[in-house]
């Protein structure tokens, strides 16, 4: 079988990725064991959790099953009882935001916690061995672990995923019909239907500064098994909105106060949540417009900001359109991936409606489908947006320049005199064109207009050796950005 340029990039660059993080050893493993002797008792397991913890994960497992032993679990903290799953789950997770079912969110509390060991069923001359194995996050880890919700990903192997992260529910300005018709606070659930609906991988729910959707997104998140859930959030300022991805934590909005009286104190916060933040929609107008909406943070240290929603919900060209605003940031020497967003509000709109759940969507290469790598992905700059939000379109930019290979958002050293290659791969685009943007002028692809199915395109660039940024779009023959991808950066 031939294999592409592209293909061998994208394998040199999986070969020096980090894939998701194996299993973290407990930080406890304790041993016992229940003879007939507890039968109908109630065992108490106990372990100490340090001062500092975010979030707790409890496994606890044992033997006899095949002769007739069924021991139940709970687990009470050093002030309350924290919850009871009987014998229908052998691991929960609590933390201050969100738990298993079964189990109560809330701070993790240092000191004595029990476990309760339940002894239903156990046989005259039986002995039943346990193990608890017990796991914690420290204040500012939840990112490091994989993910949030699932403790493997939810789908192995690198490729392609298609994802939408800017999106409401009912724990904020989220709305839809009820059964009868009433206007409701939309469900949590409704949402991640939708999303599989349209045929999404990944989706981050971003209600505007509260962290209450993630408690349900962890229930959800089980039947959901082949859409991963990545915990979001808007910070919702005075002077714009950003989403923060890959934290439960608790981000201080209130920019412009006492506690957060500058940008830079807020992105400290989220730099020590291990967070990644995205500036919301920084092309939409501020004032009695839209209050808060447009980016008029002062002070803002852009050589900070890594992600930038360049397209929102239909404002992919015109005034509203964040393109311009990103663009702007390039100019001045800055890598910030572009990313898009539906903002939706309504799980309910139908697809093809502004605002619809996976219009328009980021699509992101990634080592799998866990949080981690897809905001590894986001971070690397991997990532094209589809505005149609369509499940099959597609637009890759790499390049090639002697032995150095690159995909859109790596960085090329390309000495001066030296020329690069640049190709071009995209599908579902008959009737398009492409655009070659190099330092924000723009210049037609040579080739186009496209045909039907898979298209290919080359292209070269001289270089000075000095730095660039080249990306590529594909419009519509009305001149509508239809495919937005990232740049290749030359010498930054």
């Amino acid at each position: 079988m031939k294999v592409s340029g592209l293909q061998r990039l994208l394998a040199v660059w999986l070969a020096l990725v980090v894939g998701a993080a194996c299993a973290q050893e407990p930080q406890l493993t304790l041993h016992g064991e229940v003879r007939r002797a507890q039968f109908m008792s109630y065992q108490e397991v106990p372990f100490d959790v340090p001062e500092g913890v975010s979030r707790l994960t409890v496994e606890f497992t044992y033997t006899g099953h095949d002769h007739g032993t069924n021991l139940d679990m709970g687990v009470i903290d050093p002030q309350r009882f924290r919850g009871w799953s009987g014998g229908n789950k052998h691991t929960f997770t609590v933390s201050e935001s969100d738990a298993t079912p079964s189990y109560l969110p809330g701070p993790v509390v240092a000191g004595r916690w029990r476990l309760l060991v339940g002894v239903p069923a156990i046989r005259e001359g039986s002995v039943a061995q346990y193990t608890v194995k017990v796991w914690w996050q420290k204040v500012g880890t939840d990112a490091a672990s994989g993910s949030t919700f699932s403790q493997k990903p939810i789908r192995e192997g690198a490729a392609w995923y298609r994802g939408d992260l800017h999106m409401h529910t009912g724990h904020s300005d989220g709305s839809c019909a009820s059964e009868s018709g009433a206007r409701i606070p939309c469900p949590v659930f409704l949402t991640a239907q939708a999303a599989v609906a349209r045929g999404l991988d990944f989706i981050a729910i971003t209600d505007h500064n509260t962290t209450s959707h993630y408690d349900a997104m962890r229930e959800l998140q089980p039947y959901f098994d082949k859409l991963l859930l990545i915990p979001g959030r808007e910070i919702t300022t005075f002077y714009g909105h950003a989403n923060v991805f890959g934290t439960t934590q608790f981000i201080d909005f209130r920019l412009g106060t006492k506690p957060v009286p500058t940008m830079k104190v807020l992105l400290d916060e989220v730099d020590a949540a291990h967070g990644l933040l995205a500036l919301n929609h920084p092309g939409v107008p501020s004032g009695e417009q839209c209050m808060g909406c447009g980016w008029t943070a002062p002070n803002t240290d852009f050589a900070r900001i890594h992600v930038m929603e360049a397209v929102n919900g239909a404002d992919a060209d015109g005034e509203k359109s964040g393109v311009p605003v990103w663009q702007q940031q390039l100019d001045r020497g800055l890598r910030i991936t572009a990313i898009g967003g539906s903002d939706n509000h309504n799980a309910l709109i139908k697809p093809g409606q502004n605002n619809a759940i996976g219009s328009p969507t980021t699509v992101v290469y990634s080592t799998s489908l866990s949080e981690s790598a897809i905001l590894a992905g986001i971070r690397a700059g991997h990532v094209f947006i589809d505005t149609d939000g369509t499940k099959g379109r597609s637009l890759i930019l790499s390049a090639v320049s002697g032995n150095e290979h690159a995909l859109m958002g790596d960085v090329m050293h390309v000495a001066a005199d030296v020329t690069v290659t640049f190709t071009v791969e995209a599908n579902d685009v008959a009737g398009m064109h492409g655009e070659v943007i190099t330092d924000g002028k723009h210049s037609m692809l040579e080739g186009s207009i496209f045909a039907p199915g898979k298209q290919v395109r080359t292209f070269t660039f001289a270089s000075d050796g000095k730095p660039h940024t080249v990306r590529v779009e594909i419009r519509d023959a009305a001149g509508k950005l239809k495919l937005l991808a990232n740049p290749v950066y030359l010498n930054r």
